[in-house]
């Protein structure tokens, strides 16, 4: 299976693709799409999802994760998020590809096995999950990467509970 990760942003949008092969990870890409700065809100969207339809375009994902937004005390800062987290779902979903959604903790579990870990822990792991110890990515695409393996693990154990 090919799993598209995705950390979504209004600037920077992180993207990860892993293959699951019969337990074995394997990484495929990595990368952070970038809208302009300068852009309105709707134009970076825009921009994204075009890069973003480029991308499942090129690396053909059976699904796609996308990390829900976290809101702590800057709820703005929360909804555009929650906006380009839509972007993704829409670009998905214009592919017939299903889209799950998991939270920064269940990702950071999945991956750590602490819901509360630092990014750099993330990273960290990322690394030794994927095999790819020299593996030098920006904390957005390594965050979409976790968010795939994330999506990796909850599919296993819903396996496991279908065979039960």
């Amino acid at each position: 299976m090919r799993i598209l990760g995705v950390d979504p942003g209004t600037i920077n949008m992180g993207i990860g693709v892993i293959d699951d092969h019969e337990g074995e990870l394997t990484l495929v890409h990595a990368d952070v799409l970038k809208a302009t700065r300068s852009r309105s809100l709707g134009e970076r969207l825009y921009e994204l999802f075009q890069e973003l339809r480029q991308s499942i375009e090129s690396w053909l994902p059976e699904v796609v994760a996308v990390e829900e937004p976290f809101v702590a005390k800057n709820v703005r800062s929360a909804m555009a998020v929650g906006q380009a987290q839509a972007v993704a779902m829409l670009a998905a979903s214009e592919g017939g590809i299903p889209v799950f959604a998991y939270s920064p903790r269940a990702v950071k579990q999945a991956v750590t096995d602490y819901g509360g870990s630092t990014k750099e822990q993330v990273q960290e792991m990322v690394k030794v999950l994927l095999r790819s110890p020299d593996l030098n990515t920006k904390a957005d695409a390594s965050d979409a990467l976790a968010v795939a393996i994330c999506h990796v693990n909850a599919h296993r154990v819903q396996n496991l509970e279908v065979l039960n």
